[in-house]
């Protein structure tokens, strides 16, 4: 690792790692499996996206609203990510902030798109905007932003193989944010927040108010197992993407896979906890089987990757 100015990358790179194993739940667990040096890479890349959500959390403080606080940040990233092919960092936010300074040592090792990141922080303005969506085209969009960024982020620090693979990873993104969606529509339906189709809503004779009060089940659930469905499809169409990734770093993806796919088994099972019982999770039994299975995929790629060298 290299050492800056300022924050030196390594200290910069533990940080990254606690904010992950404090903050990340469940992708610590996916993280924890790769090699290195992608580990600690995710742990960055984690780091900043905790960072971005932080920033809007914070409005406010400082006399600054919380579009400006990610502008500056949108800059700062530009910064890190940019300075990285000249070997330097060009800015003091960089230097003392150890999350842009892990960004920018990834910048260094792995082909970073600053596209990407602009991409998920214009997915946080929609979000303080709070914008709806008339079409699932629309959200796509969002979903792309939001999540198919981070996956694109993700293969280019993992590596992969196959032309397919950036369209399948926007696929698994588009995936996992529809499964986030469904899984805290009650949370967001309490605050006002709508982001499923409203074109869904009126096709089905709902509205967001009569979902949240499931004044009429019949409908209530065909709205819900039809988001459900659309979800499940992404899932399907993204399943190739896992045996084009670098071998060492495909438990993290199975992993990642398995726990938002489970959650979105869970709501299929039972539609109506989505709006009427608690948020789901996975249980401890369920989640530990995944762990110890991604801990023996691991295992057997390192053996794999022993034996070929």
């Amino acid at each position: 690792m290299t050492a800056i100015q300022g924050i030196s990358t390594n200290d910069a790179l533990l940080y990254c790692r606690e904010v992950t194993r404090r903050r990340a739940r469940n992708f610590y667990y996916g993280l924890k499996l790769l090699p290195e040096p992608q580990r600690s890479a995710l742990y960055a890349i984690y780091a900043w996206m905790r960072r971005a959500d932080d920033l809007v959390d914070a409005a406010g403080e400082g006399g600054k609203t919380a579009e400006v606080r990610l502008v500056d940040f949108g800059r700062a990233t530009v910064d890190a990510v940019g300075s990285a092919a000249s070997g330097s960092t060009s800015g003091g936010t960089i230097l003392h902030d150890p999350v842009l300074v892990g960004l920018n040592e990834v910048a260094r090792c792995f082909p970073l798109d600053v596209e990407l990141f602009r991409a998920m922080l214009e997915g946080q303005l929609d979000d303080l905007a709070g914008r709806s969506y008339r079409t699932f085209d629309e959200l796509r969009e969002y979903c792309e932003r939001v999540a198919s960024s981070v996956g694109l982020v993700c293969i280019s620090i993992w590596g992969y193989e196959g032309e397919e693979a950036p369209t399948l990873a926007v696929e698994r993104g588009i995936a996992f944010q529809l499964t986030n969606i469904l899984r805290d529509v009650n949370q967001d339906l309490e605050s006002g927040r709508v982001y499923l189709p409203l074109e869904d809503f009126e096709r089905h004779g709902i509205t967001p108010e009569s979902l949240r009060a499931w004044t009429d089940p019949v409908r209530c659930r065909s709205f819900l197992l039809e988001q459900i469905d659309r979800a499940e499809d992404f899932y399907r169409r993204s399943e190739p993407l896992d045996a084009m990734i670098t071998p060492a770093c495909r438990p993290t993806l199975w992993t990642m896979t398995r726990i938002y796919h489970g959650l979105l088994r869970q709501m299929r099972a039972d539609p109506a906890r989505i709006i009427r019982g608690r948020r789901v999770r996975l249980g401890a039994l369920n989640k530990g089987t995944i762990v110890i299975r991604a801990r023996l995929r691991a295992r057997s790629a390192r053996s794999a990757g022993s034996a070929a060298r």
